[in-house]
């Protein structure tokens, strides 16, 4: 696969860069010939050039890219159709409709039976522990993914069926997500550290026919029985009138009474011990993975799809509290994905490429699955944590498997730089040659840590904007094609038009900062919410007609640079993972003792920003260190371990407009104890301001 008018060539011009300190001033840095060179990144000057092109013709540059896949039918019209603006109708994108293609067999059958990668190491599978490990080849999962495509038929799954998946990471949950995407069926699959709460009301929310899970695995130190909370999950579904009618469990902790531990295309039998991990069985519900697949066969045609059907759904919190379901499409995915892991990562055949991330963030949809399989690359899964059994765990990774492309969350960098530079520089890390971060903007400290002691100054730092609504890079650098500076997303991918709007909607030239919106559509856009388009429209069309609304805020500097500055709405970015206030706050006042709740971001410095939470107590309820730990529990039952709150903070009362909204942004102040408050004339009862401030909670940042 080439960029249009680029394959073929054998080299890609100057590749001088430049490094930036923390105040954004740039200088001179130059990176080695290992770096530099590359077959397919073009120039700065070609990067300009294809750029424009692809904004301007972008029906023809994607038409040339999507020439690089499988289509059973050629696109019959239009290539694209859309339109962004709510005043002239109903908001839609369609890429390609009409054309007939499949996910799957695109990036597995096509690289074992075509490109002859069959015996290729698709995936590592590093477990929690450093000696529990296995791998699987191209023609492997194919043949698993194949086998279990024909269990999710014989359980009644069709296409466009929904099958919700629960699971730590490990093999099978490629193999689901591949299968269900293999027939059709959409894949929702749920963060193993979220809630029983929380997945009942995934589960329900797109009406989940089908449940798939694991009986219990370690994170750390930490045993998590995930099969009591998918229970609990689909208990819940049973009292609100759904039940649902089948749950497939691997047996990851119980592996070793299988004796399949030699098999190189399963994960290896556990050698920790697992006390008090009782597993409940529920007859008529539970089947096990394993006898399921036994009786499988081992081949399955592929459902063939248009390119505009769904492919999966993947929850996001939103400002109401009520999370969205974000639809993603097979065929402009596809292209997307693989196109922006290819160049942002300058991918080659011989890289082994890892993503930390989790599959159940769109990160790792995007670039643990289905990115690096649709170019033929070799990646690791990892299923722990950077800091067991101690803190170098990730750089021993990376010798261990000689890691050419590495790509993390500042929060993992933040975490692993208190720990000072021995971890890191005690291993070679020879190998590396790119490294990404992603999930929320990179502090320059931060940056210039990952370059000087993980990269040894000689690797190009790829910091990328991106959101789970857009399937894949929107902002971003191209390594050894333009100069970096620490903290900034760079420049906007092929097909992305950027625009930094004022409050009235007017685009903004040169120097600026205000919204982030884009102009039109790139082909790996989301196409709706689940089951509520109207939601789709409000959310990222109605308050700028004409373009998509991030609701993040940006700046771009003298140089053309974007800046991300942070959500514009009530959202919070903790550990690269968005969370609603509203949420927080609903799950707050269900606790008898909380009348009213509101919720604030605060710096964090691992983190990057944590929970600032205020409550109002009903009367006749004390505020004590029990009730704090009772609500953090609430908290972390209802949403997840992520959403605990660092702080809680007693308030009799909240500061208000005499129209009784909250005035968040005055909480924010008083929870970073910055007394220039701004403009607090519509504060209905100032006192209650003087009262918060002189009753913070101790934080640090």
């Amino acid at each position: 696969m080439g960029l249009p008018e680029e394959r073929g060539r054998s080299g890609s011009g100057s590749r001088g860069q430049e490094e930036a300190g923390a105040g954004g001033q740039a200088r001179s840095w130059s990176p080695p010939p290992e770096v530099s060179r590359s077959a397919h990144v073009p120039s700065l000057q070609r990067y300009r050039e294809l750029h424009r092109r692809s904004v301007e013709e972008p029906r023809e540059f994607w038409g040339d890219i999507a020439k690089e896949f499988y289509w059973k039918t050629p696109c019959p019209g239009p290539f694209l159709r859309y339109n962004f603006d709510v005043t002239k109708g109903k908001i839609f994108i369609e890429w390609m409709k009409g054309a007939i293609t499949n996910i799957c067999y695109n990036v597995l059958d096509r690289n074992v039976h075509e490109k002859k990668l069959g015996d290729k190491v698709a995936f590592y599978w590093e477990g929690n522990e450093p000696g529990e490990t296995t791998q699987i080849t191209y023609h492997e999962l194919l043949v698993q993914v194949c086998q279990f495509s024909n269990v999710l038929r014989k359980q009644g799954i069709q296409k466009g069926d929904r099958v919700a998946i629960y699971m730590p990471m490990i093999p099978e949950l490629v193999v689901a997500m591949l299968a269900c995407a293999r027939i059709g069926a959409l894949h929702s699959i749920v963060f193993a550290g979220f809630s029983s709460e929380s997945l009942c009301e995934r589960i329900l929310d797109s009406s989940c026919s089908l449940l798939i899970t694991t009986d219990a695995f370690y994170r750390g130190e930490k045993l998590v029985n995930l099969k009591e909370l998918a229970d609990e999950a689909l208990q819940k579904c049973q009292e609100k009138g759904f039940p649902v009618r089948c749950c497939i469990v691997v047996k990851h902790l119980g592996r070793a009474e299988l004796g399949v531990g030699d098999s190189s295309s399963q994960s290896p039998p556990i050698k920790r011990p697992c006390p008090g991990a009782q597993i409940s069985w529920n007859q008529g519900i539970d089947l096990w993975w394993h006898e399921l697949m036994q009786e499988a066969g081992d081949e399955c045609e592929p459902e063939w799809c248009d390119a505009e059907d769904p492919l999966f759904i993947l929850y996001t919190s939103g400002s109401t509290g009520k999370p969205k379901g974000v639809v993603h499409t097979v065929g402009g995915y596809m292209l997307y994905v693989a196109t922006t892991f290819k160049y942002v990562f300058d991918f080659h055949a011989a890289d082994v490429f890892w993503c930390t991330a989790d599959i159940g963030w769109i990160t790792g949809h995007s670039y643990v699955t289905y990115g690096p399989l649709a170019n033929g690359a070799t990646s690791v899964l990892f299923e722990g944590i950077p800091t067991y059994p101690d803190v170098s765990r990730l750089w021993s990774i990376v010798d261990k498997y000689k890691v050419t492309k590495f790509y993390t969350a500042p929060t993992a960098i933040r975490l692993l730089m208190k720990f000072g530079d021995e971890p890191v520089t005690k291993h070679s890390r020879a190998t590396l040659q790119v490294l990404g971060t992603v999930g929320e903007p990179i502090n320059p400290e931060a940056w210039l840590w990952y370059h000087r002691v993980v990269g040894a100054q000689r690797c190009p730092i790829v910091d990328t904007f991106w959101q789970t609504e857009t399937g894949g890079h929107m902002l971003t650098p191209l390594p050894g094609a333009t100069p970096m500076k620490p903290g900034s997303a760079t420049f906007p991918f092929f097909g992305v038009a950027p625009a930094i709007l004022n409050e009235s909607g007017e685009e903004l030239e040169g120097e600026a900062e205000g919204y982030l919106v884009f102009k039109q559509p790139w082909p790996g856009i989301m196409r709706t919410v689940y089951g509520n388009h109207e939601r789709f429209e409000t959310t990222y069309f109605k308050k700028f007609p004409g373009y998509y609304v991030t609701g993040d805020g940006c700046r771009r500097d003298q140089d053309g640079y974007y800046w991300i500055t942070g959500r514009i709405d009530d959202m919070l970015n903790v550990s690269g993972h968005l969370l609603s206030t509203a949420e927080v706050e609903s799950a707050l006042v269900e606790h008898e003792a909380v009348a009213e709740a509101a919720v604030v971001g605060h710096p964090h410095p691992v983190k990057g920003e944590c929970l600032y939470c205020f409550v109002t107590l009903c009367d006749g309820h004390n505020f004590s260190p029990k009730l704090t730990e009772e609500l953090k529990k609430q908290i972390r039952e209802k949403i997840g371990p992520i959403a605990t709150p660092d702080y809680i903070q007693n308030a009799p009362g909240l500061p208000k407009t005499r129209s009784g909204k909250i005035m968040r942004r005055v909480l924010r102040k008083i929870a970073q104890n910055d007394h220039d408050l701004g403009d607090t004339s519509t504060v209905a009862d100032p006192s209650v301001i003087s009262h918060l401030f002189s009753h913070r909670c101790l934080t640090i940042q």
